[in-house]
C-alpha cells in the first residue's frame, strides 16, 4: 500500500518525519529521527492530553484524555498512584495489569491510506503512543488490529526488534471493520461486527477487561506531543485545535497538514482541483460545493463553518465529466452491502435510499423521497452505519441541485458515471442477484424470501437492486435463487466483464 501512496506535508514534518530519506524507519532509524521513548505516569499524561485538547483522529474526535480516564476510573491504580474513589470497593475494580491498549489500525474506507502509511513507514512511532499509555496504565498488554498485510508485516517486525510483548490481529477488510465494537469482537474472537448495543471498551473490551482504544494516527500523535511538550506541539495548528494531523486526498495522496490550513491550500499542495465538489470525512461525511470548499479551513470549527467535517481526513475531490448523482448513488449502493445486517435501519433501510437514489437519477424520483428514505431509522441503527449513510446522500443532494434537477426533468444528466471515487477491487468473491428475463414469469416469491434485495413492480415483476449481495444474505439469496418456480434468479460475478453465473 505505502509503495502507491505518495506522502509529503505543508509547514514541516512531525507524524512523517524521516520520510523524505527513509522509505520505513527501523527501530535504529526511528530512535535517530524521533529519540528516546519517555513515558509520562498518568496523572502527567491527561494533563498533557488535556492542555492541546487532543482529540482521536479516526472520525469521531473524542477527547483522548477522557478515554484514558474513563479506563483509569476502571482498574486498581499501579503503585505509587491515587488511592480508589471514596466508598468504591477494591474488588469492583480490575488489577491494572489487566487493562489492554489497543491500536486500531482498521481502514475500511476505501478512500484513507493514512494509517496504512503510519503502520508500514512508522511502526516505532505507533508503538511508542501505544507503549506510553500502557505504561500510564500500569499494562503491558497492547494489541494492534490491522486489515493490510503489509502494515502486519511492518508491525511485527517493529514488534520483534523491541522484544515487547504485543500482538498483532487482522481483521477483516470491510467498511464497518474499524468500529469500535467490531475491532473489541474480533480480537476476542467472535463475529467482527457492531454488537448491536452500546458497550464501552473503557468498561468490557478485550477479554472483558478495560480497553483503551484509539486510532493509529492518534496513538501516533500521542508520541510525537509526548517528545515535544505540550508548548512546542502547540506551535504548529490553531490556538483551539494545535497540532497536525494527516490527510488522505484522492486515495493516492497523504498529506500532513497543520489544523488551521484551508482546504484549497491543501487542494493546491497535490495540484488537484475541487471539481464539481469535494467530499470531506469520508463515506460517511458530507459533501462541499465549490463555494464551500474555497472557504473551508482544516478544523473541526472550520469545517463545521461551512456544514463539513474533517472526520477521519478523508478529502475526495469529485473531477468535471462524471455524474455526480450516479456516483453517489454507486457509493451508497456499497454502504447498503457493507453493512451487518443486523437491524432494520441497515437491511431494509439503505436499500430503500439506494432505490430512491436511483428513481433520482432515471427522473422517476424525487428529492423528497431520498429525504424520507435516508430519514427513517436515524438514530435507530444498532451501529452509526446509517446514520453516516444518511449523513453523506443528504450532504449530496443539497451539493449537488443543479446536476439532480436536470435527472427530475430530463432522465439524466448526459454525463456518464466513470466511477472515479474509489472502491474496493472485486476480488470475485461478490455476487450480484440477476433476473433472467426469457424465464421469468412473475411469481414474485423472490421479492417475499429477499424483500432487501428485490421487489415487485406494479405488474408484478421484480426489480432487483444493484449492488453486491451483503455477506449475511447469502444464506438467504442462495434459498431465493433454488426456491424460484421458474429457476429465473442468478447470482453473476460483480466483476464487469465477467458474466460466469453461480448458484
Amino acid at each position: 500500500m505505502s509503495s502507491t501512496v505518495t506522502v509529503s506535508n505543508i509547514g514541516g514534518p512531525r507524524l512523517t518525519l524521516g520520510f523524505d530519506r527513509f522509505e520505513r524507519l527501523d527501530l535504529d532509524r526511528h530512535l535517530a529521527v524521533h529519540g528516546k521513548l519517555y513515558a509520562p505516569v498518568l496523572d502527567d499524561l491527561v494533563k498533557l492530553a488535556e492542555q492541546v485538547d487532543m482529540r482521536g483522529r479516526g472520525g469521531a474526535g473524542f477527547p483522548f484524555a477522557r478515554k484514558l480516564m474513563a479506563v483509569a476510573a476502571q482498574i486498581t491504580s499501579p503503585e505509587g498512584a491515587s488511592e480508589l474513589l471514596p466508598g468504591e470497593a477494591a474488588d469492583r475494580r480490575r488489577s491494572h495489569e489487566d487493562a489492554v491498549v489497543v491500536v486500531n489500525g482498521a481502514e475500511g474506507e476505501p478512500g484513507s491510506s493514512k494509517d496504512k502509511v503510519l503502520l508500514t513507514r512508522a511502526p516505532h512511532l505507533v508503538l511508542d503512543g501505544a507503549v506510553i499509555a500502557a505504561t500510564a496504565l500500569g499494562t503491558q498488554r497492547i494489541v494492534v488490529a490491522v486489515e493490510d498485510d503489509e502494515a502486519a508485516r511492518s508491525v511485527r517486525a517493529a514488534i520483534a526488534e523491541r522484544a515487547m510483548p504485543a500482538r498483532v490481529v487482522r481483521l477483516t477488510e470491510r467498511f464497518i471493520s474499524g468500529e469500535s465494537g467490531s475491532v473489541i469482537r474480533a480480537i476476542n474472537g467472535e463475529t467482527p461486527i457492531p454488537p448491536g448495543v452500546k458497550v464501552r471498551a473503557s468498561e468490557s473490551g478485550v477479554d472483558g477487561f478495560p480497553t483503551l482504544l484509539s486510532n493509529t494516527e492518534t496513538f501516533a500523535q500521542l508520541a510525537v506531543l509526548t517528545s515535544l511538550g505540550p508548548d512546542l506541539y502547540a506551535s504548529a495548528g490553531t490556538e483551539d485545535e494545535p497540532g497536525t494531523t494527516l490527510l488522505t486526498i484522492g486515495g493516492t495522496r497523504v498529506v500532513e497538514a497543520p489544523y488551521g490550513t484551508p482546504l484549497q491550500a491543501v487542494l493546491d499542495h497535490c495540484d488537484v482541483p475541487p471539481g464539481q465538489g469535494v467530499l470531506v470525512g469520508g463515506y460517511h461525511g458530507m459533501w462541499l460545493d465549490p463555494l464551500g470548499v474555497a472557504r473551508a479551513v482544516l478544523s473541526r470549527k472550520g469545517m463545521r463553518a461551512v456544514n463539513g467535517t474533517v472526520g477521519a481526513g478523508i478529502i475526495l475531490p469529485l473531477g468535471q465529466g462524471t455524474c455526480p448523482l450516479g456516483e453517489v448513488t454507486r457509493i451508497a449502493s456499497y454502504l447498503a452491502a457493507q453493512s451487518a445486517g443486523q437491524c432494520g435501519p441497515c437491511r431494509l433501510g439503505l436499500p430503500d435510499v439506494v432505490r430512491t437514489l436511483t428513481a433520482l437519477a432515471d427522473g422517476s424520483g424525487s428529492i423528497d423521497d431520498v429525504r424520507r428514505a435516508a430519514g427513517i431509522g436515524r438514530g435507530r441503527g444498532a451501529c452509526s452505519h446509517p446514520d453516516g449513510t444518511a449523513k453523506f446522500v443528504l450532504s449530496a443532494v443539497e451539493a449537488f441541485g443543479p446536476d439532480i434537477e436536470m435527472h427530475r426533468y430530463g432522465g439524466s444528466c448526459g454525463m456518464p458515471v466513470f466511477g472515479v471515487l474509489p472502491l474496493p477491487v472485486p476480488t470475485g468473491a461478490e455476487g450480484r442477484v440477476a433476473i433472467d428475463w426469457s424465464r421469468c414469469d412473475g411469481h414474485g416469491l423472490c421479492a417475499y424470501l429477499v424483500p432487501e434485495l428485490i421487489q415487485l413492480d406494479r405488474h408484478g415483476f421484480p426489480v432487483v437492486l444493484g449492488s453486491d449481495v451483503p455477506s449475511w444474505m447469502e444464506r438467504d439469496v442462495q434459498r431465493a435463487v433454488a426456491m424460484c418456480p421458474a429457476l429465473a434468479l442468478r447470482i453473476t460475478s460483480s466483476i464487469p466483464g465477467d458474466s460466469a453465473r453461480r448458484s
